[in-house]
């Protein structure tokens, strides 16, 4: 059995256990309207009635606890039972034959998106279908319009499907219908694309049909490096779109989840524009969305 390490955290409500490998790819955020079928960890921890929400990332499982409980007698417990699921299922997710697809709901930093996520891969690079009428040659895309009224957009990449709503609804309502949904859809066989996915690498400059100047893939390197993984673990991706070395602004094309996104100014701002000031200051002084 693998060890798990406990952690107090500045939140005194909130207590981490830290294993020593990486559990999922992207993360979970889990409370007890939560979609948890096939998170058998989850299940067991709201279980216990003080346990409020469960933060899944990297390598750590992080507890949030109810006030006026005190953790000297929950953790010791909390830790068995991760242990314990962990050496069930150590991905997180439910153990099931290798020809089923398993399909999860995961919440993106945008309230409209909902990532569904396979453990199957289902293409190499990744499609945007930004309305019904661009969703000819996507199957999968054309069917989750054609159940859904509320369906605005639909990304696929990787092993994920996000998912854009409009404001008819809240995922709450609608989040278990839709993995079920585009579970039942690849375990039928169902076609995800008849189109050739765009691929990841620099695919602002396959919209440009140029290639990138040194200045431009220097930045595109720190992106790709340093940024773009937390990005697309989101549900959403980031390029490079154009430069302009007179004003030493990056323009960034943002796609899926990140587009439309009310946090993705302050990301672009807070983080991103932070990252390439620090890695390459001489090129870098601002970074702005093109599309938001």
């Amino acid at each position: 059995m693998r060890p798990i390490i406990i952690e107090p955290t500045e939140n005194p409500k909130v207590m981490k256990f830290v294993a020593d490998y990486n559990l999922i790819p992207g993360s979970l955020e889990l409370d007890r309207n939560s979609d948890i079928a096939e998170i058998p960890l989850a299940q067991e921890l709201f279980k216990y009635p003080f346990v409020e929400r469960v933060f899944i990332t990297a390598n750590f499982i992080a507890v949030a606890k109810q006030d006026g409980i005190d953790w000297e007698n929950l953790v010791d417990p909390l830790k068995s039972v991760i242990q314990d699921e962990l050496a069930a299922n150590p991905r997180i997710y439910l153990q099931k034959k290798n020809d089923e697809y398993l399909v999860y709901a995961e919440m993106t930093p945008n309230p409209m998106v909902m990532k569904f996520v396979s453990n199957k891969a289902l293409m190499d690079g990744f499609i945007e279908v930004k309305s019904r009428g661009e969703a000819g040659d996507i199957p999968l895309a054309k069917a989750i319009f054609d159940e859904y009224d509320f369906a605005k957009e639909v990304f696929i990449s990787d092993n994920f499907v996000a998912v854009t709503k409009n404001v008819s609804v809240e995922w709450h309502e609608v989040m278990v219908a839709v993995r079920a949904f585009v579970a039942d859809y690849l375990q039928n066989g169902g076609v995800i694309s008849n189109a050739t996915p765009q691929k990841h690498e620099s695919p602002a400059a396959g919209i440009m049909n140029r290639e990138y100047n040194e200045d431009e893939q220097k930045i595109s390197d720190i992106l790709n490096e340093y940024i773009a993984p937390a990005v697309e673990g989101d549900g959403g991706k980031i390029s490079l779109m154009e430069y302009d070395a007179d004003t030493k602004t990056a323009k960034m094309l943002l796609q899926g989840a990140c587009s439309g996104c009310p946090s993705s100014t302050a990301t672009l701002k807070g983080g991103i524009e932070n990252v390439l000031k620090q890695f390459l200051p001489e090129l870098v002084e601002n970074v702005e969305a093109v599309n938001g």
